[in-house]
């Protein structure tokens, strides 16, 4: 599921979806219940969205509930295996959230800028067990928010954590066409993500940035993996 996992997050309605799966994107982010951010969608069109998708396509959601209950119940609702938790939670309700929901797959983030690179890896140690991927993201100082900033990070402690960490991890953060190539080659994350770096002004997807934006991952993904081949 994470070879090559090109995702983008934000979107608006079926019409946007349908354009980022002709662009060959396969996982779609649906942010919801946010303590930021404004959502995108209402949780039932998003539902549709993500009740509609066949595999290799998934929808993602992009949520900071913290309790497995409240997870679970909010994922089967929506019809979507796979989940993005980007507030903080506790490691209790990550094991029981696989517990209640073992099929869920469960991707954590990991939000550089907020917290060194030692505790960063203390979540590694700690969430491990309970998750399938992360995600690494940025923090904005001004705003608190922790997703969708558009704010790149520094590339060292991405790569640093993707040497350290024994689970597949993505790196979101200020991607756009212009730099996510330079960024996989640097990272060799499992996948990529974004969000506001392939959008208009307005908050609308750009059709070209985002096949730019898929042309550059694949093309790093390639190279990386024809380096590894030999």
């Amino acid at each position: 599921m994470f070879d090559k996992f090109i995702q983008i997050a934000g979107i608006s309605d079926k019409y946007e979806a349908q354009m980022l799966l002709d662009c060959g994107v396969n996982y779609l982010g649906f942010p919801l219940r946010l303590p930021v951010n404004k959502e995108d969608i209402s949780e039932e069109s998003a539902g549709e969205i993500i009740k509609s998708l066949t595999p290799p396509n998934y929808g993602i959601i992009i949520t900071y509930l913290n309790l497995a209950e409240d997870i679970a119940k909010f994922c089967k609702e929506l019809g979507c295996s796979i989940v993005q938790l980007h507030g903080p939670i506790k490691v209790a309700e990550l094991k029981k959230l696989k517990t209640i929901f073992p099929e869920l797959v469960v991707i954590k983030s990991l939000v550089t800028g907020k917290y060194s690179v030692n505790e960063l890896k203390q979540a590694i140690n700690e969430q491990s067990n309970f998750v399938d991927a992360f995600i690494t993201d940025t923090f904005n100082p001004k705003t608190g928010a922790t997703g969708a900033t558009g704010l790149t990070h520094d590339w060292e402690i991405s790569r640093a954590l993707v040497e350290y960490s024994s689970k597949p991890i993505i790196l979101a953060g200020g991607l756009n066409a212009e730099n996510v190539y330079e960024a996989i080659i640097k990272v060799k994350p499992a996948g990529v993500d974004s969000h506001t770096g392939v959008e208009y002004e307005n908050g609308v997807k750009n059709k070209v940035k985002v096949q730019q934006f898929c042309q550059e991952a694949i093309k790093a993904f390639d190279e990386i993996n024809a380096v590894e081949r030999n």
